[in-house]
């Protein structure tokens, strides 16, 4: 028995030296759209859950069937719902429909903006990419903490009183 000696000039060889066969590019995803031609996703933040449709348009977002400077009066929270379109370069070329519940308006922006980013990415699997770069598909998971008894809230205790 002769001992063979291979040298592996990089990593994809590595696969066919122990007989592992590799697929040479992984498969895009498919877009995912409804029959209408829409895209779904639930965005979270806080209490808030937003569900919203995308689809090619004017840039028209319409949140819970008003129009986004009436529900968002601040232009900062409209700033928050346009950050996914701006960072995926795809200004005004869809339009948003959404419903909203719980929370307050800053978390509803954020709802909002999350569910935005998924069914971007839903819509066009190459965004995603860019846009988990930009931390808009990760859901910003901190919530009111509960009352513990024996305290006045969450953790503030009760005010003490030596007489």
């Amino acid at each position: 028995m002769a001992d063979e000696t291979q040298t592996l000039s990089d990593l994809g060889d590595l696969g066919a030296a122990t007989g592992v066969v590799q697929e040479a590019a992984a498969e895009a995803p498919e877009p995912q759209r409804d029959a209408l031609g829409r895209s779904y996703a639930t965005g979270k933040r806080k209490d808030a859950v937003a569900r919203v449709w995308i689809k090619p348009g004017s840039g028209k977002v319409t949140v819970n069937g008003k129009d986004q400077s009436t529900y968002f009066a601040r232009p900062v929270l409209r700033m928050i719902l346009a950050q996914p379109f701006l960072v995926a370069e795809r200004m005004d070329q869809f339009d948003v429909v959404c419903t909203v519940k719980g929370g307050g308006l800053s978390g509803q922006a954020g709802a909002v903006r999350h569910g935005i980013s998924k069914a971007l990415s839903l819509y066009e699997p190459e965004l995603r990419p860019v846009l988990k770069r930009g931390g808009f598909l990760t859901r910003d998971s901190r919530v009111v903490e509960r009352k513990k008894y024996g305290r006045a809230k969450a953790r503030r205790s009760f005010q003490f009183s030596k007489r």
